[in-house]
């Protein structure tokens, strides 16, 4: 954005949140010092779209069940295989290839290192980073990227995030930084401010010709640690929209942003102040399922057909991202596209984790996100 709008549009918000703050009076003179500026211009080039899959152990139900384990993960050469439980024995199985497999022995630790670690490294440098994570409901990814939050072993991609930022603030004795958070939902296509106390009502998503989209009246708050910024999104997660269907008894009916804006100040050898702005988006998607599958009616069937013809517009952004040569990209075609326009494609490092089950009865699911991943991939 301009200095003069990011300076309108944000200091009134930021005043409010901070008036009665007088121990945050380094971080409003950070704020002021961010918003006369212009954050430094980073390259334009295009960055690879990483994509990591991730397949969840037998659930006890599926090993009571007698269930058939149809996929097998090369992790040393990112292969993935998927036996069709109704083809001939001799049928060879379908095999894809990742930048980054791992099977059901895998540690939420080695997840994050491998995958998320360079994504939320970049952000700290000035750069903006998208995480998503996608799959059919009931495959893992509410564990892949919330896990355990008070256990350091089964901690999953956000609370590691949150904790890598600010050991990194703690870290560093040259750069001033200010941290702030936002969380929203899109249900049935409405965008909801999870953190706001009114979070029932419906925002607006605008555009500005010069700055692109932005999401009208979404609250962001200054966040000084980790602890604060779990507090928002243990507080935004209860407001999010689930629902039971026959996958999930509390399927997440919603696709979440939890974004993170970062923004450093730095005294160069000139001596004048040079600002640089990273913004961390994880997004976790509603789950994606045949309706005949989830046997769903009424609201969650409309609820599914919204959740999958977003999932379609991303699918194709991104692949076109990937393919593209300077044409078009319809960012257009959906709102979640739209709010994540400045966060897929130029510079930004994305990384999506598709997350699969092991068992027969889910082939056609594991399939459908297999292919998927393939074709973001490019």
């Amino acid at each position: 954005r301009s200095t003069q709008s990011r300076s309108s549009a944000a200091s009134d918000v930021y005043k409010r949140q901070v008036s009665t703050q007088s121990t945050w009076g380094l971080q409003i003179k950070l704020f002021f010092q961010i918003m006369s500026q212009k954050p430094v211009a980073l390259s334009k080039k295009t960055e690879k779209v990483r994509v990591s899959v991730r397949c969840r152990p037998m659930s006890p139900q599926e090993m009571t069940d007698s269930r058939q384990v149809i996929v097998q993960v090369n992790e040393k050469r990112g292969e993935i295989f998927v036996k069709n439980p109704k083809s001939d024995v001799q049928e060879v199985p379908k095999q894809y290839t990742y930048d980054v497999v791992y099977d059901w022995n895998s540690l939420q630790e080695d997840v994050y290192a491998q995958t998320a670690y360079p994504i939320v490294e970049s952000v700290l440098e000035g750069y903006n980073g998208t995480i998503f994570a996608y799959g059919q409901t009931g495959t893992g990814k509410t564990f892949t990227m919330e896990g355990v939050y008070d256990n350091s072993k089964l901690a999953g991609i956000t609370p590691r995030a949150f904790e890598h930022i600010f050991k990194s603030i703690q870290a560093s004795s040259n750069k001033q930084f200010m941290v702030r958070a936002s969380y929203l939902e899109l249900y049935n296509e409405e965008i909801r401010d999870l953190l706001s106390k009114n979070y029932i009502q419906k925002l607006e998503l605008r555009e500005k010709p010069d700055e692109g989209f932005y999401v009208k009246d979404l609250s962001a708050f200054m966040i000084q640690n980790k602890e604060e910024m779990l507090e928002k999104l243990l507080f935004g997660k209860k407001n999010r929209v689930t629902g039971e269907t026959k996958m999930n008894q509390t399927s997440s009916r919603s696709h979440s942003l939890f974004q993170i804006t970062v923004e450093m100040a730095q005294t160069g050898a000139d001596g004048e102040t040079h600002i640089r702005q990273g913004k961390l988006n994880l997004v976790d998607l509603a789950g994606s399922e045949r309706q005949s599958k989830t046997e769903a009616t009424g609201d969650r069937f409309k609820e599914g057909i919204n959740i999958n013809q977003s999932l379609t517009a991303l699918g194709n952004v991104i692949s076109a991202l990937v393919e593209s040569k300077g044409g078009h990209i319809p960012y257009r075609d959906s709102k979640l596209t739209k709010m994540l326009m400045d966060s897929l494609g130029g510079n930004t490092k994305t990384l999506m984790i598709a997350n699969i089950g092991p068992a027969d009865y889910n082939f056609d699911e594991t399939i459908s996100t297999l292919r998927w991943a393939n074709r973001v991939l490019g």
